[in-house]
């Protein structure tokens, strides 16, 4: 089967500001070590998909950097490979008075020039800010058996999520059959809601691309799927495992928590055959000084250590001084803690600096947060 991927960077930064404003969604790092954009990235590569560009917007540097040639991702390749696909990729788009786009629907029309040049029948639509480990050769091979136009990966919602935003309900009859696509109503648990990863035939999107252009719509569910319920066939595929959505500070920290949790791990990382790749950095293996106390706690390699951190998630190179208590943490690369300080419920990001003898404590639904870069 030819299947080419495309994952969206930037269409949910304004969750997270606080971690946006550096960055693209697809750049924020989660998992000591991972950025969110490794997760998709990773699901494609290990289901065979090699051609993938990376719908971008704004504020991509680091996603570049990140990115670089592919090669961490097998994806430096002569043909197909890794794409970044800027705003106005073709000349016509950056003249009269073209903006950047607002919605799902709208990057895809900015992107059709790399759509109708793909040779592949089917594409692999996903975002960045849902975090998972799915077999999307499975979902392909159920979107071609049905002989779907458009399959949509969905999901059960937890009680712990009943007040998400910015979802999409899907409800579908016993055989899968998608019968509505609607804005999720809070409250409502054990809903199925998009996943926002898809699989789809190319034809179908580029037809449905240019209907959408021609008529002015805006919103992908709203204009390009409802639209097409009853007259296209459209299907949903039920994704049962650990799946996290971030969808603001306070879901990033919490998911950050949720990795805490050795069945969560498993199901994201220790699956077979399906590793989640990652830029690699070669640093040193964490130092644990005399005296250092470390419980329930997720580290990455390069950190120091010389005091006590119990339910936190360490990413490279964090230092953690003299006398130094922090719990229920998420400290970025390169933070730096001094001597006699204590922390709870604090999300750093990178390079921050903690003085010696400082006291910092949010709470599980509202995290303290520290800027890049900053000294406190």
């Amino acid at each position: 089967m030819a299947v080419a991927g495309l994952i969206f960077s930037n269409i949910h930064d304004s969750s997270i500001p606080e971690m946006t404003t550096v960055r693209t969604m697809a750049s924020v790092p989660f998992g000591c070590r991972y950025r969110l954009i490794d997760f998709p990235l990773s699901n494609m590569v290990n289901s065979g998909i090699t051609k993938i560009g990376i719908v971008a917007h704004n504020n991509y540097q680091s996603l570049m950097d990140h990115i670089g040639t592919g090669k961490d991702w097998d994806l430096a390749r002569r043909s197909g490979g890794i794409k970044i696909l800027p705003p106005f990729i073709t000349a016509y788009e950056s003249t009269g008075g073209a903006k950047l786009y607002t919605t799902r629907l709208e990057a895809l029309m900015g992107v059709t020039h790399f759509i109708s040049r793909c040779n592949e029948e089917y594409l692999v639509i996903s975002d960045c800010d849902g975090i998972c480990n799915i077999d999307l050769s499975e979902v392909i091979d159920s979107h071609i058996e049905r002989n779907a136009d458009l399959t949509i990966v969905t999901r059960r919602l937890s009680p712990s999520e009943a007040d998400i935003k910015d979802i999409t309900a899907i409800a579908s009859d016993e055989s899968g059959v998608v019968t509505d696509a609607s804005a999720y109503a809070k409250g409502i648990t054990g809903s199925e809601v998009s996943t926002n990863i898809m699989v789809v035939n190319r034809m179908f999107l580029l037809g449905a691309l240019r209907d959408a252009a021609a008529h002015g719509y805006r919103h992908f569910f709203k204009d390009l799927v409802s639209r097409r319920i009853g007259r296209a066939r459209i299907f949903s595929y039920l994704y049962e495992k650990t799946f996290i959505h971030i969808s603001s500070l306070e879901s990033y920290f919490s998911s950050s928590m949720k990795l805490l949790d050795p069945t969560v791990r498993a199901e994201l990382f220790n699956v077979d055959n399906m590793p989640i790749y990652t830029k690699l950095r070669n640093s040193a293996p964490t130092r644990y000084s005399a005296g250092s106390k470390v419980i329930n706690s997720y580290v990455a390699d390069g950190c120091v250590i010389e005091g006590t951190v119990e339910n936190c998630v360490l990413f490279r190179g964090v230092r953690i001084g003299k006398g130094t208590v922090v719990r229920n943490c998420v400290l970025l690369q390169d933070t730096f803690t001094g001597n006699n300080v204590s922390l709870n419920c604090v999300i750093t990001d990178k390079n921050a600096v903690i003085c010696d003898g400082r006291m910092l404590s949010g709470h599980s639904s509202m995290p303290f947060f520290i800027p890049k870069g900053a000294m406190v």
